[in-house]
């Protein structure tokens, strides 16, 4: 069982940067699609984020620009900067990883419920 564990979340104001983080538990994470999806109060969880074995990366229209995921498998961590935030960028932000990875682009085109393992969340509040 893979676990994983956020950390990084809090408030900010609109305009300013976080850098959200996320270990896993398990040496195999390095061979897994890795992930950051979010979801706002009253709306539904939406990928942020996704970056395969090989660091090819993948951003939805809102992180694109402003946010970069990144990873560092010697230390099975995740990592999310996220820069110039706004208000709408509220939401408890998750960790995810796949169960598999079949090489390519499978990654990019993984749906969400690929992703079989997911932290607990951390929340990010921007202030405007």
């Amino acid at each position: 069982e893979v676990e994983l564990v956020e950390s990084g979340g809090g408030s900010v104001q609109a305009g300013g940067s976080l850098k959200l983080s996320c270990t896993g538990s398990e040496p195999t994470f390095k061979s897994r699609c890795m992930g950051w999806f979010r979801q706002a109060p009253g709306k539904e969880r939406e990928r942020v984020a996704t970056i395969d074995p090989n660091a090819s990366t993948d951003y939805s229209d809102s992180a694109k620009d402003r946010f970069t995921i990144s990873r560092d498998n010697a230390k099975n961590a995740l990592f999310l900067q996220m820069n110039s935030l706004k208000s709408e960028d509220t939401a408890i932000y998750y960790c995810a990883a796949t169960r598999s990875w079949y090489g390519g682009s499978w990654c990019r085109a993984a749906s969400e419920t690929d992703f079989g393992y997911w932290g607990q969340g951390t929340q990010v509040t921007v202030s405007s």
